[in-house]
């Protein structure tokens, strides 16, 4: 996709700063999810140092300059999802590429979680759809896999309608549900909704 430029806020920082790179994070604003705001702000860094999920930020050109539209971040798992969730054409792909455990009845597969998606507000009009935001986020992914290998990923959210229906038209399919953990307590509701995709490579 063209007209973005994306940069690994790791590598941002070892070329700025942390202090110039937490000011320009700063300027990140997500009311509609305080999770993906407060995430960028305070612990995306952290996060990256640590190993457990790297952060992807994505600017377009605004006044002239590059500005930031939102961000995505990337982390490895592995997932179990059950042989009788999946059916079709997704489970024959699943079949092709999983480790499937007869004993649990379930296929074990290494795939992506986009564990954070976010669209910039502070700026208007917005410089980047959220079909657009996933997209990067998927072409990434598809980017990495040429190297490591794989052909899925995954992600969770609220069961909230506009989200589950946003994935699903981006592709997206419900697998499973799993139980917020202590840490989670500012979701809403006791679990999130588990999607998978098919990447095409």
């Amino acid at each position: 996709m063209t007209g973005f430029k994306i940069v690994n806020l790791k590598l941002l920082v070892e070329e700025i700063g942390e202090e110039e790179t937490k000011t320009l994070l700063s300027n990140f604003s997500c009311p509609l999810n305080e999770d993906v705001e407060e995430f960028l702000r305070i612990k995306a860094i952290e996060f990256s140092k640590q190993g457990l999920a790297q952060t992807h930020l994505v600017f377009a050109s605004y006044r002239g300059k590059l500005t930031l539209a939102g961000y995505f971040s990337l982390a490895n798992k592995y997932i179990t999802v059950k042989s009788n969730i999946v059916k079709g054409k997704l489970r024959q792909r699943i079949n092709r590429f999983a480790v499937f455990d007869q004993q649990a009845k379930s296929y074990c597969l290494s795939a992506p979680l986009i564990a954070q998606l976010g669209k910039n507000f502070a700026v208007k009009p917005s410089l980047i759809s959220g079909d657009e935001l996933l997209e990067l986020a998927c072409e990434k992914i598809s980017t990495i896999q040429l190297d490591l290998g794989g052909k899925f990923a995954y992600l969770e959210c609220e069961d909230k309608p506009q989200l589950t229906e946003f994935y699903s038209s981006n592709g997206f399919v419900e697998f499973d549900r799993r139980e917020l953990d202590k840490d989670e307590s500012g979701l809403s509701g006791d679990y999130l909704i588990q999607m998978l995709k098919y990447i095409k490579s």
